[in-house]
Protein backbone atom coordinates (compact mmCIF):
# COMPACT_ATOMS: atom_id res chain seq x y z
CA UNK A 1 0.00 0.00 0.00
CA UNK A 2 0.63 3.52 -0.38
CA UNK A 3 2.08 5.50 3.01
CA UNK A 4 1.83 9.18 3.79
CA UNK A 5 5.69 10.14 4.05
CA UNK A 6 5.57 13.83 4.76
CA UNK A 7 3.16 14.93 7.59
CA UNK A 8 0.73 17.37 5.78
CA UNK A 9 0.28 19.76 8.79
CA UNK A 10 3.78 20.09 9.69
CA UNK A 11 5.76 23.52 9.45
CA UNK A 12 7.72 24.09 6.66
CA UNK A 13 11.15 26.21 6.81
CA UNK A 14 9.87 29.89 6.04
CA UNK A 15 6.72 29.54 6.21
CA UNK A 16 3.60 29.70 8.79
CA UNK A 17 2.85 33.42 10.41
CA UNK A 18 5.39 32.90 12.83
CA UNK A 19 6.14 36.20 15.30
CA UNK A 20 10.01 37.42 14.54
CA UNK A 21 10.34 35.54 18.19
CA UNK A 22 9.21 32.79 16.96
CA UNK A 23 11.05 32.35 13.75
CA UNK A 24 14.65 33.24 15.30
CA UNK A 25 12.93 30.27 17.67
CA UNK A 26 12.22 27.59 14.88
CA UNK A 27 15.65 28.87 12.83
CA UNK A 28 17.36 28.27 16.43
CA UNK A 29 15.69 24.52 16.49
CA UNK A 30 16.61 23.63 13.06
CA UNK A 31 20.53 24.64 13.60
CA UNK A 32 21.08 22.18 16.54
CA UNK A 33 18.24 19.46 16.13
CA UNK A 34 19.10 19.03 12.49
CA UNK A 35 16.85 18.08 9.48
CA UNK A 36 14.70 14.94 11.22
CA UNK A 37 12.84 16.61 14.04
CA UNK A 38 9.42 18.28 12.74
CA UNK A 39 7.01 20.85 13.99
CA UNK A 40 3.09 20.21 14.06
CA UNK A 41 0.91 22.64 12.16
CA UNK A 42 2.12 25.02 9.44
CA UNK A 43 2.25 27.71 12.14
CA UNK A 44 3.95 26.15 14.97
CA UNK A 45 2.81 26.46 18.33
CA UNK A 46 5.14 28.20 21.09
CA UNK A 47 4.46 26.65 24.62
CA UNK A 48 5.84 27.28 27.95
CA UNK A 49 3.77 25.37 30.12
CA UNK A 50 0.72 23.09 30.54
CA UNK A 51 -2.06 22.55 33.36
CA UNK A 52 -4.78 20.22 33.20
CA UNK A 53 -6.55 19.22 29.60
CA UNK A 54 -4.83 22.79 28.44
CA UNK A 55 -0.98 24.15 27.22
CA UNK A 56 -0.10 27.72 27.23
CA UNK A 57 1.62 30.23 24.82
CA UNK A 58 3.73 33.21 26.28
CA UNK A 59 1.45 35.75 26.05
CA UNK A 60 -0.94 33.58 28.32
CA UNK A 61 -3.31 32.32 25.32
CA UNK A 62 -5.16 28.75 26.19
CA UNK A 63 -4.79 25.42 23.72
CA UNK A 64 -7.34 22.81 24.24
CA UNK A 65 -4.94 19.83 23.82
CA UNK A 66 -7.24 17.26 22.26
CA UNK A 67 -3.94 15.37 21.21
CA UNK A 68 -1.32 14.66 23.99
CA UNK A 69 -1.94 10.83 25.67
CA UNK A 70 1.16 11.48 27.39
CA UNK A 71 0.03 13.31 30.25
CA UNK A 72 -2.73 11.32 30.63
CA UNK A 73 -4.03 12.33 33.84
CA UNK A 74 -3.43 15.92 32.99
CA UNK A 75 0.00 18.40 32.33
CA UNK A 76 1.31 18.61 35.20
CA UNK A 77 -1.04 17.28 37.55
CA UNK A 78 0.08 18.40 41.06
CA UNK A 79 -0.37 14.92 43.11
CA UNK A 80 2.33 13.33 40.17
CA UNK A 81 4.54 16.27 40.39
CA UNK A 82 4.59 16.43 44.28
CA UNK A 83 5.64 12.32 44.03
CA UNK A 84 7.98 13.08 41.92
CA UNK A 85 9.63 15.81 43.84
CA UNK A 86 9.63 14.19 47.07
CA UNK A 87 10.87 10.58 45.69
CA UNK A 88 14.06 12.96 43.65
CA UNK A 89 14.87 14.70 46.66
CA UNK A 90 14.92 11.25 48.85
CA UNK A 91 16.51 8.39 47.06
CA UNK A 92 17.07 8.22 42.86
CA UNK A 93 19.19 5.05 42.18
CA UNK A 94 18.48 1.69 39.77
CA UNK A 95 16.88 -1.74 40.20
CA UNK A 96 19.79 -3.10 41.81
CA UNK A 97 19.56 -2.59 45.23
CA UNK A 98 16.47 -3.74 47.41
CA UNK A 99 13.89 -0.74 47.75
CA UNK A 100 10.23 -1.04 48.61
CA UNK A 101 9.22 0.74 45.61
CA UNK A 102 9.72 -0.87 42.57
CA UNK A 103 7.66 -3.87 44.13
CA UNK A 104 4.93 -1.75 45.38
CA UNK A 105 4.78 -0.10 42.10
CA UNK A 106 4.81 -3.64 40.00
CA UNK A 107 2.41 -5.04 42.58
CA UNK A 108 -0.25 -2.51 42.22
CA UNK A 109 0.35 -2.39 38.21
CA UNK A 110 0.12 -6.36 38.19
CA UNK A 111 -2.87 -6.39 39.81
CA UNK A 112 -4.36 -4.51 36.47
CA UNK A 113 -3.51 -7.14 34.28
CA UNK A 114 -5.12 -10.83 34.34
CA UNK A 115 -3.58 -13.28 37.04
CA UNK A 116 -1.76 -15.02 34.10
CA UNK A 117 0.28 -12.03 33.63
CA UNK A 118 2.77 -12.03 36.18
CA UNK A 119 6.08 -10.58 35.60
CA UNK A 120 6.98 -6.95 34.89
CA UNK A 121 9.91 -5.34 33.41
CA UNK A 122 10.85 -2.06 33.33
CA UNK A 123 12.15 0.27 30.81
CA UNK A 124 12.49 4.28 29.83
CA UNK A 125 10.18 4.38 26.86
CA UNK A 126 7.05 2.21 24.66
CA UNK A 127 10.31 1.42 21.96
CA UNK A 128 12.48 -0.19 24.58
CA UNK A 129 9.40 -2.38 25.47
CA UNK A 130 8.77 -3.55 22.52
CA UNK A 131 12.50 -4.21 21.30
CA UNK A 132 12.91 -6.31 24.39
CA UNK A 133 9.19 -7.76 23.77
CA UNK A 134 11.36 -8.81 20.31
CA UNK A 135 14.34 -10.08 21.72
CA UNK A 136 11.95 -12.55 24.67
CA UNK A 137 9.49 -13.41 21.77
CA UNK A 138 12.48 -14.61 19.56
CA UNK A 139 14.67 -16.93 22.50
CA UNK A 140 11.15 -18.58 23.49
CA UNK A 141 10.18 -19.77 19.64
CA UNK A 142 13.71 -19.78 17.73
CA UNK A 143 12.17 -17.66 15.24
CA UNK A 144 12.69 -14.18 13.92
CA UNK A 145 9.29 -13.01 11.62
CA UNK A 146 7.12 -10.76 12.81
CA UNK A 147 3.78 -9.45 11.71
CA UNK A 148 2.72 -5.77 12.05
CA UNK A 149 -0.54 -3.67 10.59
CA UNK A 150 0.90 -2.06 7.15
CA UNK A 151 0.77 1.62 8.84
CA UNK A 152 1.63 0.61 12.25
CA UNK A 153 4.26 2.11 14.86
CA UNK A 154 6.18 0.56 17.60
CA UNK A 155 8.87 2.70 18.51
CA UNK A 156 12.16 3.98 17.28
CA UNK A 157 15.07 1.81 18.15
CA UNK A 158 16.48 0.10 14.73
CA UNK A 159 14.30 -3.12 15.94
CA UNK A 160 11.52 -1.29 16.35
CA UNK A 161 11.59 1.43 13.51
CA UNK A 162 11.70 -1.55 11.36
CA UNK A 163 8.33 -2.73 12.93
CA UNK A 164 6.87 1.04 12.39
CA UNK A 165 5.55 0.96 8.84
CA UNK A 166 4.11 4.41 9.33
CA UNK A 167 7.27 6.15 9.53
CA UNK A 168 8.10 5.53 6.24
CA UNK A 169 9.83 3.29 3.22
CA UNK A 170 13.51 5.02 4.07
CA UNK A 171 13.29 2.97 7.32
CA UNK A 172 10.81 -0.43 6.81
CA UNK A 173 10.04 -2.72 6.70
CA UNK A 174 12.46 -5.32 7.68
CA UNK A 175 13.58 -8.13 6.24
CA UNK A 176 11.62 -10.51 8.54
CA UNK A 177 8.52 -8.27 9.55
CA UNK A 178 5.31 -8.89 7.38
CA UNK A 179 2.54 -6.40 7.43
CA UNK A 180 -0.57 -6.91 6.46
CA UNK A 181 -3.44 -4.84 6.10
CA UNK A 182 -5.67 -2.57 9.15
CA UNK A 183 -8.54 -4.03 10.56
CA UNK A 184 -10.60 -2.69 8.79
CA UNK A 185 -14.18 -3.15 7.17
CA UNK A 186 -12.80 -2.07 3.65
CA UNK A 187 -9.71 -4.44 3.97
CA UNK A 188 -11.78 -6.83 5.12
CA UNK A 189 -15.54 -6.65 3.58
CA UNK A 190 -16.53 -10.81 4.71
CA UNK A 191 -15.49 -10.02 7.99
CA UNK A 192 -12.66 -8.32 10.42
CA UNK A 193 -12.35 -11.06 12.52
CA UNK A 194 -11.90 -14.26 9.98
CA UNK A 195 -9.94 -11.80 7.58
CA UNK A 196 -7.74 -10.45 10.22
CA UNK A 197 -6.94 -13.57 11.39
CA UNK A 198 -6.39 -15.45 7.61
CA UNK A 199 -4.11 -12.44 7.14
CA UNK A 200 -2.10 -13.56 10.09
CA UNK A 201 -2.12 -17.21 8.76
CA UNK A 202 -0.74 -16.26 5.43
CA UNK A 203 2.06 -14.48 6.70
CA UNK A 204 3.58 -17.05 8.26
CA UNK A 205 2.98 -18.93 5.66
CA UNK A 206 4.88 -16.50 3.55
CA UNK A 207 7.80 -16.89 6.31
CA UNK A 208 7.58 -20.19 5.89
CA UNK A 209 8.68 -20.43 2.35
CA UNK A 210 11.49 -17.43 2.95
CA UNK A 211 12.68 -19.93 5.33
CA UNK A 212 11.86 -17.59 8.65
CA UNK A 213 9.76 -18.93 11.57
CA UNK A 214 7.33 -16.98 13.13
CA UNK A 215 8.52 -15.26 16.27
CA UNK A 216 5.71 -12.58 17.03
CA UNK A 217 2.40 -10.91 16.22
CA UNK A 218 2.54 -6.88 17.53
CA UNK A 219 -0.78 -5.11 17.19
CA UNK A 220 -1.17 -1.28 19.08
CA UNK A 221 -4.95 -2.30 20.09
CA UNK A 222 -6.59 0.72 19.04
CA UNK A 223 -4.66 0.74 15.87
CA UNK A 224 -3.64 3.99 16.28
CA UNK A 225 -1.36 4.79 13.56
CA UNK A 226 -3.92 2.59 11.06
CA UNK A 227 -6.11 5.31 11.59
CA UNK A 228 -7.65 4.02 15.02
CA UNK A 229 -9.95 0.59 14.57
CA UNK A 230 -11.16 -0.38 18.00
CA UNK A 231 -14.21 -2.70 16.64
CA UNK A 232 -16.39 -4.82 16.86
CA UNK A 233 -15.15 -5.83 19.90
CA UNK A 234 -13.74 -9.89 20.00
CA UNK A 235 -11.90 -9.28 16.57
CA UNK A 236 -8.19 -9.49 17.67
CA UNK A 237 -8.66 -13.44 19.55
CA UNK A 238 -8.66 -15.51 16.19
CA UNK A 239 -5.24 -13.63 14.82
CA UNK A 240 -3.81 -14.08 18.54
CA UNK A 241 -4.65 -17.66 17.94
CA UNK A 242 -3.54 -17.51 14.25
CA UNK A 243 -0.28 -16.75 15.71
CA UNK A 244 -0.03 -19.36 18.53
CA UNK A 245 -0.84 -22.18 15.95
CA UNK A 246 1.89 -21.68 14.06
CA UNK A 247 4.89 -21.29 17.30
CA UNK A 248 4.52 -17.52 17.75
CA UNK A 249 3.91 -14.94 20.50
CA UNK A 250 1.00 -12.61 20.92
CA UNK A 251 2.07 -9.08 21.84
CA UNK A 252 -0.12 -6.27 22.84
CA UNK A 253 1.00 -2.98 22.53
CA UNK A 254 -0.67 -0.91 25.01
CA UNK A 255 1.09 2.41 24.74
CA UNK A 256 -1.64 4.32 23.53
CA UNK A 257 -4.63 2.92 24.38
CA UNK A 258 -4.04 1.41 27.83
CA UNK A 259 -4.00 3.00 31.32
CA UNK A 260 -8.21 3.13 31.52
CA UNK A 261 -8.11 5.59 28.04
CA UNK A 262 -10.88 3.26 25.98
CA UNK A 263 -13.34 3.55 29.06
CA UNK A 264 -14.98 0.32 29.17
CA UNK A 265 -11.59 -1.47 29.97
CA UNK A 266 -8.20 -0.86 31.47
CA UNK A 267 -6.33 -2.53 28.60
CA UNK A 268 -6.92 -2.49 25.18
CA UNK A 269 -6.48 -6.18 24.77
CA UNK A 270 -9.69 -6.82 27.27
CA UNK A 271 -12.36 -5.36 24.60
CA UNK A 272 -10.60 -8.61 22.77
CA UNK A 273 -11.47 -11.40 25.60
CA UNK A 274 -7.93 -12.88 25.29
CA UNK A 275 -5.07 -13.10 27.34
CA UNK A 276 -1.73 -11.93 25.38
CA UNK A 277 1.57 -13.31 25.87
CA UNK A 278 2.87 -10.24 26.90
CA UNK A 279 1.65 -6.24 27.01
CA UNK A 280 4.27 -3.11 26.41
CA UNK A 281 3.41 -0.11 27.51
CA UNK A 282 4.61 3.49 28.03
CA UNK A 283 3.80 7.16 27.06
CA UNK A 284 1.00 7.51 29.61
CA UNK A 285 2.39 5.46 32.07
CA UNK A 286 4.40 8.27 34.25
CA UNK A 287 2.37 11.27 32.81
CA UNK A 288 5.63 12.68 31.31
CA UNK A 289 7.66 10.95 32.99
CA UNK A 290 9.93 8.67 30.86
CA UNK A 291 8.68 4.91 32.00
CA UNK A 292 7.62 2.10 30.29
CA UNK A 293 7.48 -1.88 30.52
CA UNK A 294 6.83 -5.09 29.46
CA UNK A 295 4.03 -7.52 31.31
CA UNK A 296 4.52 -11.09 30.51
CA UNK A 297 3.79 -14.52 30.88
CA UNK A 298 6.01 -16.18 33.65
CA UNK A 299 6.54 -19.35 30.68
CA UNK A 300 7.57 -16.82 28.14
CA UNK A 301 10.69 -15.28 30.13
CA UNK A 302 11.59 -18.19 31.88
CA UNK A 303 14.71 -19.24 29.17
CA UNK A 304 15.43 -15.54 28.68
CA UNK A 305 16.08 -14.95 32.02
CA UNK A 306 17.93 -18.26 33.06
CA UNK A 307 20.67 -17.34 30.02
CA UNK A 308 20.91 -13.54 29.95
CA UNK A 309 20.77 -10.82 32.60
CA UNK A 310 18.38 -7.58 32.18
CA UNK A 311 19.36 -3.86 33.32
CA UNK A 312 17.84 -1.00 32.46
CA UNK A 313 19.86 2.07 34.23
CA UNK A 314 16.37 4.27 34.55
CA UNK A 315 14.06 1.75 33.69
CA UNK A 316 11.93 1.26 37.07
CA UNK A 317 14.07 3.27 39.18
CA UNK A 318 12.89 4.54 42.48
CA UNK A 319 11.78 8.46 40.71
CA UNK A 320 9.70 6.06 38.13
CA UNK A 321 7.96 3.87 40.73
CA UNK A 322 6.50 6.75 42.87
CA UNK A 323 5.56 8.58 40.20
CA UNK A 324 3.72 5.22 38.56
CA UNK A 325 2.03 4.90 41.86
CA UNK A 326 0.77 8.61 41.89
CA UNK A 327 -0.60 8.19 38.06
CA UNK A 328 -2.67 4.97 38.76
CA UNK A 329 -3.57 6.89 42.64
CA UNK A 330 -5.29 9.65 40.25
CA UNK A 331 -6.52 7.29 37.40
CA UNK A 332 -8.54 5.83 40.41
CA UNK A 333 -9.10 8.62 42.84
CA UNK A 334 -10.55 10.95 40.31
CA UNK A 335 -12.57 7.92 37.96
CA UNK A 336 -10.40 8.87 34.67
CA UNK A 337 -11.39 5.97 33.41
CA UNK A 338 -15.15 6.28 33.75
CA UNK A 339 -14.22 10.25 32.68
CA UNK A 340 -13.37 8.39 29.34
CA UNK A 341 -16.11 6.06 29.03
CA UNK A 342 -18.74 9.31 29.62
CA UNK A 343 -17.29 12.03 27.81
CA UNK A 344 -16.00 9.73 25.12
CA UNK A 345 -19.80 8.51 24.43
CA UNK A 346 -20.72 12.39 24.42
CA UNK A 347 -18.28 13.24 21.63
CA UNK A 348 -18.64 10.06 20.09
CA UNK A 349 -22.18 11.04 19.56
CA UNK A 350 -21.44 14.63 19.23
CA UNK A 351 -19.35 13.81 15.42
CA UNK A 352 -21.80 11.30 14.42
CA UNK A 353 -24.30 14.45 14.80
CA UNK A 354 -22.16 16.74 13.09
CA UNK A 355 -22.23 14.42 9.85
CA UNK A 356 -25.75 15.01 9.36
CA UNK A 357 -25.29 18.55 8.89
CA UNK A 358 -21.86 18.26 7.12
CA UNK A 359 -21.29 16.08 4.83
CA UNK A 360 -17.77 16.28 4.85
CA UNK A 361 -17.85 14.04 8.36
CA UNK A 362 -17.30 10.74 7.42
CA UNK A 363 -16.74 7.84 9.65
CA UNK A 364 -16.36 7.97 13.54
CA UNK A 365 -14.40 5.39 15.32
CA UNK A 366 -13.97 5.37 18.43
CA UNK A 367 -13.59 3.26 21.84
CA UNK A 368 -13.68 6.42 25.27
CA UNK A 369 -11.64 9.20 24.67
CA UNK A 370 -9.71 7.41 21.31
CA UNK A 371 -11.58 8.17 18.55
CA UNK A 372 -10.35 8.57 14.86
CA UNK A 373 -12.78 10.71 12.81
CA UNK A 374 -12.47 10.75 9.00
CA UNK A 375 -12.92 13.75 6.82
CA UNK A 376 -14.48 13.94 3.26
CA UNK A 377 -14.66 15.59 0.45
CA UNK A 378 -17.45 14.51 -2.39
CA UNK A 379 -17.69 11.27 -0.16
CA UNK A 380 -14.03 9.80 -0.46
CA UNK A 381 -11.39 10.47 2.39
CA UNK A 382 -9.86 13.75 2.18
CA UNK A 383 -6.17 14.10 3.48
CA UNK A 384 -5.45 17.94 2.23
CA UNK A 385 -9.00 18.83 3.61
CA UNK A 386 -8.18 16.86 7.03
CA UNK A 387 -4.76 19.07 7.17
CA UNK A 388 -6.75 22.37 6.40
CA UNK A 389 -9.13 20.92 9.58
CA UNK A 390 -6.34 20.36 11.67
CA UNK A 391 -4.68 24.02 11.08
CA UNK A 392 -7.80 25.76 11.19
CA UNK A 393 -8.40 24.35 14.86
CA UNK A 394 -4.78 25.69 16.06
CA UNK A 395 -6.00 28.66 14.74
CA UNK A 396 -8.75 28.51 16.97
CA UNK A 397 -6.74 27.34 20.29
CA UNK A 398 -7.26 23.60 19.76
CA UNK A 399 -5.07 21.30 19.30
CA UNK A 400 -5.08 18.37 17.12
CA UNK A 401 -3.63 15.97 14.42
CA UNK A 402 -4.39 13.14 11.88
CA UNK A 403 -4.14 9.47 11.79
CA UNK A 404 -4.14 6.87 8.87
CA UNK A 405 -1.98 5.66 5.95
CA UNK A 406 -2.72 8.89 4.39
CA UNK A 407 -3.48 11.16 7.32
CA UNK A 408 -7.45 11.79 5.99
CA UNK A 409 -8.64 10.84 9.69
CA UNK A 410 -8.64 13.42 12.80
CA UNK A 411 -6.56 11.63 15.67
CA UNK A 412 -8.59 12.18 19.30
CA UNK A 413 -6.67 11.07 22.41
CA UNK A 414 -7.41 14.42 24.65
CA UNK A 415 -6.06 14.14 28.49
CA UNK A 416 -8.60 11.84 30.46
CA UNK A 417 -9.69 14.35 32.86
CA UNK A 418 -11.46 16.03 29.47
CA UNK A 419 -15.01 17.11 30.15
CA UNK A 420 -18.50 17.76 28.36
CA UNK A 421 -17.56 21.32 28.32
CA UNK A 422 -14.51 20.83 26.31
CA UNK A 423 -15.97 18.29 24.23
CA UNK A 424 -18.56 21.46 23.39
CA UNK A 425 -15.79 23.76 22.71
CA UNK A 426 -14.80 21.27 19.89
CA UNK A 427 -17.68 20.41 18.52
CA UNK A 428 -19.06 24.05 17.91
CA UNK A 429 -15.06 25.06 16.48
CA UNK A 430 -15.71 22.06 13.94
CA UNK A 431 -19.69 23.37 13.24
CA UNK A 432 -18.07 27.25 12.53
CA UNK A 433 -14.93 25.42 10.54
CA UNK A 434 -16.11 22.77 8.61
CA UNK A 435 -18.66 24.41 5.71
CA UNK A 436 -15.34 26.91 4.90
CA UNK A 437 -12.76 24.34 4.85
Amino acid sequence: MTRQTTMLNAYTPGGGHLSPQDEALAQRRAKALGPAYRLFYETPVHLVRGQGVHLYAPDGTAYLDCYNNVASVGHCHPRVVEALSRQAATLATHTRYLHDGILEYAERLLSLFPPELSHVMFTCTGSEANDLALRIARAATGGTGVIVTDNAYHGVTLATAEMSMSIGPAVAPGPTVFPIPAPSAENYPNGIAEGFAAAVTDACARMTEQGIKPALLIVDTIFSSDGVYPDPAGFLAPAAAAIRARGGLFLADEVQPGFGRIGSHFWGFQRHGLIPDMVSMGKPMGNGYPMAGLVLKPAIIAGFGSKARYFNTFGGNAVAAAVGLAVLDVIRDEALQQNAAKVGTAFTQGLRSLAQRHDSVGETRAAGLFIGQTILTDGQPDPVRTARLVNALREHHILISSTGPKGDSLKIRPPLPFSLGNVDQVLSSLDRLLPNL
